[in-house]
């Protein structure tokens, strides 16, 4: 697919002065429910109402969605409010049934993104319509399987494609109900900066206290909207409860976002090294969490020691280990003075730590 700048025209057509928001909640649970939530959010910054109509759980037995119902429910919130609608799409009978009620936006879950049969699926059923499609990101980090996702799409002859960062999944426990791995999403960006990309940080957070902070870091990137769950009730919703806010808390998240506009030469080169710097700040985060969990693997080290009285200096390991760092650096681009500081570092913090268990503390 080659970088084509119509693929934004969609997004430009409506003329915000601020990245678009799309917000609702995570399913339709009622009529009186979406009616409410769609009324509340009628007059923000949300130009697009979402709501789950389908919802594939990972486990059975839990809520999932209240089906084809939920459509006319959709459909009657955006001949009340005037905002745009949209859900997510796994088969080519939901396709069906969301052109019939006139939904304007449709999505493609991440579940639905790691097969490219049933991508295909849809992309035939939607073959040269002019509905917007957006594509979320496959559960995990693989760039190409997500652009080939996008370019199912396109040879398909649809033109309005955008897609959507919801995080990828990961077997640890991390702070994040998904990580983020912003470089994956900020690569496709540079690699197609014309295809609208928009946030879900719902998804990625798995609760609401994190929400803003992810979505400033998405506007540092200059990514082109949000998608926020929003619930009237977020405590007694059906489904992810713990990461919708309400309607009043999705305002005042609007309020103190910073969005930083391109006006001048100036104002854009201010811009862009915002968000080169934003690309730093993730990295070293992800730095962080990394040599913390490196530092748990010297605690379990150094417990096996103790256990056999064994030394916490082990020097022929340590000048394995330091050899293959540098080969590696040189690879990197990275000079040998700066490979031997870092890892002289990082082992005497390991010392540290195993020290530490050797004397009982």
């Amino acid at each position: 697919m080659e970088n084509k700048k119509e693929l934004r025209t969609w997004l430009d057509n409506f003329g915000l002065d601020h990245p678009l928001v799309i917000a609702g909640p995570c399913s339709a649970e009622t009529e009186k429910q979406v009616l409410d939530i769609a009324h509340q959010l009628k007059d923000t910054d949300a130009t697009v109402f979402r709501a789950g109509i389908w919802k594939p759980r990972t486990r059975p037995g839990n809520f999932e969605g209240v089906g084809a119902l939920g459509l006319k429910w959709m459909q009657k919130a955006k001949e009340e409010t005037g905002m745009l609608t949209t859900t997510e799409v796994a088969n080519a009978n939901h396709v069906d049934l969301a052109l019939k009620h006139d939904i304007d936006i449709l999505w493609i879950g991440a579940r639905t993104t790691v097969s490219p049969f049933i991508v295909q699926e849809i992309a035939d059923a939607l073959k040269g319509t002019d509905k917007t499609v957006l594509i979320k990101n496959p559960v995990n980090p693989d760039l190409s399987l997500w652009l080939g996702a996008v370019e199912r799409f396109y040879t398909a002859d649809v033109k309005n494609l955008g897609v959507i960062h919801r995080g990828f999944s990961t077997y640890e426990k991390t702070r994040y109900r998904n990580n983020p791995e912003w470089q994956v999403a900020v690569d496709l960006q540079n690699r197609f900066p014309d295809l609208p990309l928009i946030l879900d940080p719902s998804h990625i957070a798995g609760r609401r206290d994190t929400i803003f902070d992810l979505c400033q870091t998405a506007l540092d990137l200059n990514y082109d909207g949000l998608m926020v769950e929003t619930h009237h009730n977020p405590d007694n919703a059906w489904s992810d409860a713990a990461q919708q806010v309400t309607p009043a808390r999705l305002v005042q998240i609007m309020e103190d976002l910073k969005i930083r506009k391109e006006t001048d030469d100036e104002a854009e080169f201010n811009n862009e090294l915002n968000k080169l710097r934003t690309q730093i700040d993730v990295i070293d985060h992800q730095l962080i969490e990394v040599l913390g969990k490196r530092m748990k693997v010297s605690d379990g080290i150094g417990r096996l020691k103790k256990s056999r009285n064994v030394a916490v200096l082990q020097s022929k390991r340590w000048n394995e280990i330091l050899g293959k760092m540098i080969l590696e650096g040189e690879q990197n681009n990275l000079s040998e003075e700066f490979v031997l500081r870092m890892f002289k570092a990082i082992h005497q913090e390991s010392i540290n730590h195993q020290e530490k268990i050797l004397k009982g503390n």
